[in-house]
């Protein structure tokens, strides 16, 4: 496609973009954020931009164009495309169709009468809000919801139109009018294929709880779905019980199936298949769609030496304690604390009982949280040294006694007493990323890779020693920075650029540097052959008769990108995936110190997978 999409800019939910004309399946209408209206006329083989499209309604104001991506309302442009089935025939292109603008203030909603060719405003809408989703009924009914944000931000009014593109009459049949007390709007609608009468369509961030309103009159009147009693079943997906609803983007009614209609949530699909049990004064009942959420991002994975597989710290919805990798997590996600984003998790490498983890937490939580029985139990500690950071790392000792924390922004802080007292460790610079030492509990690490500094403690973090960074290729220069964490040495919430602590060895060290990969010696770090770019490294369980424990990366090797792992045993660096197993951006890798050969992959958006050698 010559379009850039946006994927997770405001208006991710809007739509639907891409129309297929019902009558003539080789036209197709395409919507876009930045490049307006395309249409294509071989089944989306090959596009043209639509130039007849009002240009002048697709301009971002001066402040909308100030705003990021993801909450500039304005840069949703074209959400919807909508064709009049019945103003063409069976083979022969419709002439009508509708393109909603994701505009405020002026009018969003335009029509053409000659399959695209030219287009005019709809005249006497409304203009107060911008519209989310259209869908038109089989009795010339166009029903489109309205807010006055894209989402996923809040949306402070919003609300539920009709339009009969017969006759131009508009009407309001707003289920639940907002208000200046009650601020929200509306997301999507749909009706039904077997009856125009009948009409869903969900809030968003609507106060006291999100519901969907269903009407069986065209809108006249409304019953809501959630607020009649419907049964929400978790049983799939149990983590998901500790959220509400939310983000409903899109509702469908299934057009074979009337009592079948499905709807999305930030953390996954929910279904029913008792819909008409409205009409009976009974409940309905609902299931999550799929068991586990497979589009997460995974911000830390830590295989422990001994119990839980692995522990994964997720975007957006905190992370898992997996003692069986193939179903989800029956106990949801650890708690306290309930955290938003995980961002760092370790334990001790000699005492696997002791796990922390830290991030963004949820209201009423602490951003720190603990494990004394390998993630069985979690506990909050009495006090946290940056009550308001929300990322960062944590290092913990061989023994699991001493943690070390640095906040985004801070100096490292360590504990001897569960975050009892914290004290600043002395010597190591704002922002260090300190790791611990895998043999010797009183040993700590730290670097500061561009000015060329290495530092280290021998008290348990309580103060660091300076000492050069010497590189047996000389020192990498900062790259530029870029937007949204890139720059020319990769996406720095990955692996690279750090150090790391080797497994059974005490003061055995690895750089993970962009550009390569570095072992530490009597003078410095050297280089090793071959690898020519990481974005993710890690260690698991030595080879069988091997005494050094298994390298991983993700990153470029001999001219090869891909998933690496190096044994002692000779073989060399070996690629454990192919190339139709990429799964996009993955910023984190690690062996699982208890099974060799057994790796977890974190993915950017894809989740977090697991693999292990083909038998042979």
């Amino acid at each position: 496609m010559p379009i850039k999409f946006g994927g997770n800019e405001a208006g991710r939910g809007n739509g639907e973009r891409m129309a297929v004309d019902p009558n003539d399946g080789r036209i197709l209408f395409l919507g876009t954020r930045h490049s307006g209206l395309w249409k294509s006329t071989d089944g989306a083989v090959t596009w043209n931009k639509v130039d007849s499209f009002p240009a002048d309604v697709l301009k971002l104001s001066l402040e909308e164009a100030k705003l990021p991506a993801w909450s500039g309302g304005g840069r949703s442009s074209i959400v919807f495309v909508v064709f009049n089935p019945t103003s063409g025939s069976k083979g022969g292109a419709s002439q009508t169709l509708f393109a909603g603008v994701s505009v405020m203030g002026k009018p969003s909603l335009y029509r053409s009468d000659d399959g695209g060719g030219t287009w005019k405003a709809v005249p006497a809408q409304p203009t107060q809000y911008r519209p989310n989703h259209a869908v038109l009924a089989s009795d010339g009914n166009l029903f489109i919801t309205y807010g006055t944000d894209p989402g996923p931000m809040q949306m402070m009014d919003g609300g539920v139109w009709k339009l009969n593109i017969k006759s131009g009459a508009w009407t309001d049949i707003t289920p639940d009018k907002p208000s200046k007390e009650r601020k929200f709007g509306y997301a999507a609608v749909s009706v039904d294929a077997k009856n125009p009468k009948v009409v869903i369509a969900s809030s968003f961030y609507r106060p006291k709880g999100e519901d969907l309103f269903r009407s069986t009159d065209g809108g006249a009147t409304w019953k809501p779905v959630f607020g009649s009693g419907g049964v929400m079943d978790y049983s799939l997906a149990p983590y998901v019980r500790d959220t509400d609803i939310h983000w409903l983007f899109d509702v469908e009614i299934d057009p074979a199936n009337s009592d079948h209609a499905m709807f999305t949530t930030g953390y996954g699909g929910w279904e029913t298949y008792d819909l008409t049990n409205l009409d009976k004064n009974l409940p309905t009942h609902w299931t999550v769609m799929s068991p586990g959420i497979e589009e997460t991002v995974a911000l830390a994975l830590y295989s422990p030496s001994k119990g839980a597989h692995v522990v994964t710290g997720v975007g957006d919805y905190s992370g898992f304690v997996h003692w069986d990798l193939d179903k989800p997590a029956p106990d949801g996600n650890p708690k306290p604390p309930f955290l938003g984003n995980t961002h760092d998790v370790s334990g001790g490498e000699l005492n696997a009982d002791v796990i922390v983890r830290i991030g963004r937490p949820r209201p009423g939580s602490k951003n720190l949280g603990y494990s004394l029985d390998g993630g069985k139990t979690w506990h909050e500690p009495a006090s946290v040294p940056d009550a308001k950071a929300t990322e960062g790392n944590i290092a913990v000792s061989s023994n699991g006694e001493t943690w070390v924390w640095t906040p985004r922004h801070n100096v490292p802080y360590v504990t001897t007493d569960k975050g009892a007292t914290w004290i600043a460790c002395a010597g190591v610079p704002l922002d260090t990323r300190v790791i611990a030492d895998r043999v010797n509990p009183n040993r700590f690490y730290g670097m500061a890779l561009f000015a060329g500094k290495l530092f280290e403690s021998v008290d348990g973090a309580a103060h660091f020693t300076e000492r050069p960074l010497v590189l047996s290729d000389g020192l990498p220069k900062r790259g530029g920075s870029g937007a949204d964490n890139r720059s020319d040495r990769g996406d720095d919430r990955g692996g690279q650029d750090r150090i790391y602590a080797t497994p059974g060895h005490e003061g055995d060290l690895w750089l993970a540097a962009f550009n390569g990969l570095y072992h530490s010696g009597v003078k410095g770090f050297n280089r090793i052959p071959a690898v020519e770019e990481i974005h993710a490294f890690g260690f698991g369980k030595a080879a069988p008769k091997a005494k050094y424990a298994a390298l991983y990366l993700v990153g470029t090797v001999q001219g090869q990108r891909g998933f690496f792992r190096f044994t002692d045993s000779g073989a060399g660096w070996v690629r454990i995936n192919d190339d139709q197993h990429q799964w996009g951006l993955v910023l984190h890798i690690t062996g699982d110190p208890k099974k060799f050969g057994r790796v977890y992959l974190g993915t950017h958006g894809r989740g977090t997978f697991y693999g292990d050698p083909v038998s042979k």
